[in-house]
């Protein structure tokens, strides 16, 4: 893994991954500032403030039109990236940031909420596009190694190789980074004050900005200017300096059987996929992580964290720095994903990690029921808070992506990523969206939800889908039939 390489990987994950993260994490601290800007809006526009469920209604569609904004930019990155390249993709994802910084942060002087919701449906549409869209399948399968993954279906991780699970999850600790960041910066001696939630909101503009000056100083894909440019030349310089070796013709050569491969190959549609008897068990395994990647619980906590611990008790001055330490924990568990994939595998991570959300949100209804008469079980809660993160990040937060990948040959690998992509988005703007209902009207026993669907989708990997470790989709495929 080459310097440039890895700059180029640090860099497309800090300007997509990270700012995903930050976007699913900033709306938590400056909540109720937020809302009091919305009532007070509403009170000038027509005289009176809004009640409890139209404000709540309102918060709750700024929170989750994020993930509505992500599921348009997913659907529409596979025309940017072929159109413009990851290069030029990413760089027209970077200036939507700067147009949705620009509506948050001047949304309280023009006292318009609208300008707070549009903005955050922009940085959806970034994120889309840019972490499940650009960050995720290109920069790691865009230049490839030694040899193929599987039988020639697409350049992505060489078989054996622990860079596959690696750096299948360095998007999952650049999220958490990015929420670690968020929940920082939303510390009350930091932006966390009332006169600084709009630039708390467009703080985004920073990671983008940068990301906009410094992808000019790095080639294009080696494999979109190869493979779809037919670009043999720049393809070859660029494979110079990320590889930095100046005998690249094997890796041309391995290139350009792809690329003839592809020709002579059919990608199916998201319809044929669906139809397809071959890849029904894989089809369905990739729609079960997904969605219960999302209704396990982790959106609502962090889009609400703050309201969770002072439902359980925990006083107001301390809930910012339980917020951030929960933060902390939840980058050390990613790390500890990371670097483990290759040794335990991705079935006993994925499994471990939901097992392990689904009881301590059962913990969470207990400590909440309980902490009447043990005040001390408010500290089970934020206990169980990071039992759920720390779950979520060592195996849910990553793992499906690459299981996406790993489960289809590359004609069905685009479908296949559609429809994770999709049911990731939907099911995101789900919980964001009926959260705070679901809270008022359930409450304690709200958490048991996502306990079930938890260990439910625990139970669908442990009886279906085998260890794709080290295996070839043609191994894989033989182990579901």
């Amino acid at each position: 893994l080459t310097f440039p390489l890895l700059s180029v990987t640090l860099l497309v994950s800090f300007g997509s991954s990270m700012l995903y993260g930050y976007n699913l994490a900033v709306v938590n601290s400056p909540a109720e500032h937020i809302k009091a800007f919305y009532n007070a809006t509403w009170s000038q526009r027509y005289g009176h403030g809004l009640g409890p469920a139209p404000l709540t209604l309102l918060y709750a569609l700024t929170v989750s039109i994020f993930a509505l904004g992500g599921l348009v930019g997913s659907l529409l990155v596979g025309v940017l990236v072929e159109r413009y390249g990851r290069n030029g993709a990413l760089s027209r994802s970077a200036l939507l940031v700067l147009l949705a910084g620009g509506f948050m942060g001047f949304s309280r002087e023009l006292g318009s909420p609208e300008m707070v919701i549009i903005g955050r449906s922009i940085t959806g549409l970034h994120s889309g596009g840019c972490f499940l869209g650009c960050a995720q399948p290109l920069p790691h399968g865009s230049v490839p190694y030694s040899h193929s993954w599987g039988d020639g279906e697409g350049f992505v991780f060489p078989t054996g190789s622990n860079l596959r699970g690696f750096l299948g999850l360095m998007p999952s600790i650049f999220i958490c980074l990015g929420v670690f960041s968020a929940q920082v910066l939303g510390l009350p001696e930091l932006l966390g004050k009332d006169r600084f939630w709009p630039l708390f909101l467009s703080v985004v503009v920073v990671p983008a900005s940068l990301q906009l000056l410094l992808l000019h100083c790095f080639p294009e894909s080696p494999r979109y200017l190869l493979i779809e440019r037919n670009d043999i030349c720049g393809a070859t310089k660029a494979l110079h300096q990320f590889l930095g070796s100046p005998d690249v013709q094997d890796v041309i050569e391995e290139m350009k059987e792809e690329q003839r491969s592809l020709s002579s190959m059919e990608v199916v549609s998201v319809w044929q996929l669906l139809r397809d008897r071959s890849v029904h068990w894989q089809t369905l395994s990739v729609a079960v992580v997904n969605a219960g990647m999302q209704l396990s619980g982790i959106d609502a906590i962090w889009f609400y964290t703050n309201t969770i611990f002072e439902n359980a008790g925990i006083p107001a001055s301390q809930i910012p720095y339980t917020t951030m330490g929960t933060g902390a924990i939840e980058v050390v568990a990613g790390l500890i994903g990371c670097f483990t994939i290759e040794r335990v595998g991705r079935r006993p991570l994925i499994i471990t990690g939901f097992c392990a959300m689904g009881v301590c949100s059962a913990g969470i209804t207990i400590s909440l029921l309980l902490q009447a008469a043990l005040p001390w079980m408010r500290y089970v809660s934020v206990a169980c808070v990071v039992g759920i993160i720390a779950g979520f990040c060592m195996g849910p937060a990553g793992v499906p992506f690459l299981m996406t990948a790993e489960l289809f040959m590359q004609s069905h690998r685009p479908a296949a990523y559609i429809v994770g992509g999709s049911l990731n988005w939907l099911c995101n703007f789900t919980i964001g969206f009926i959260f705070p209902f679901l809270q008022m009207s359930a409450g304690a026993f709200c958490y048991l939800v996502f306990c079930g669907v938890c260990l439910l989708v625990a139970l669908y990997v442990y009886l279906v889908i085998p260890e794709t470790k080290n295996k070839t989709f043609m191994e894989i495929s033989h182990i579901f039939a």
